[in-house]
């Protein structure tokens, strides 16, 4: 029984050296290296994504211009009243579907939409993308997946990595008092 115990002690022994020596090899990765290559991967989805949205915008008809941050729009019916600004409070009639036509959401079936500009809480490209608004416009956005819900989505109706296409209008606005 003795020797059982300590043939099981030097197995466990010799075990742990070896993994301990397997620690020290991951220590070593080259994170400079990495880097690279996931950003090398991000440059090639950023591409990806951008293909299919020229292609989706084309297919659809649709005369869109690219955001500098990379978002797609157009304003297909032009409001008259002020313009959204930061700490405004905004109220949108929304629909948000995927590139393959799915609806995620509505604001039929789930209420307006509100929120104080530039204060988070809503994906980051529509956050900048009423900044181009004004009461009563209507406009179609299209969000690539680093500006909507990202690697994840949300978990619900939006699948990881969708391309978003939003189409909204602003029906309330509240300016920031000064």
């Amino acid at each position: 029984m003795t020797k059982i115990i300590y043939i099981i002690l030097i197995s466990t022994s010799v075990f742990m050296f070896s993994c301990n020596k397997e620690n020290e090899k991951q220590k070593e990765i080259n994170w400079s290296e990495v880097n690279k290559k996931l950003i090398n991967v991000n440059k090639y989805l950023v591409v990806e994504d951008s293909m299919r949205i020229v292609s989706y915008i084309h297919r659809q008809g649709w005369d869109m211009t690219e955001s500098e941050t990379g978002f797609w729009y157009t304003i297909t019916e032009h409001g008259t009243g002020d313009s959204v600004k930061k700490d405004d409070i905004i109220s949108l009639k929304y629909e948000i579907e995927l590139l393959d036509g799915t609806h995620c959401y509505n604001s039929d079936s789930l209420g307006n939409m509100s929120f104080k500009v530039g204060m988070g809480g809503v994906i980051s490209g529509l956050e900048h993308a009423v900044l181009l608004l004004r009461k009563g416009d209507k406009a179609i956005f299209i969000f690539p997946p680093f500006m909507g819900y990202g690697l994840l989505g949300d978990e619900k109706k939006i699948p990881p990595r969708s391309i978003l296409v939003y189409k909204i209008e602003v029906v309330g606005l509240e300016k920031k008092e000064k």
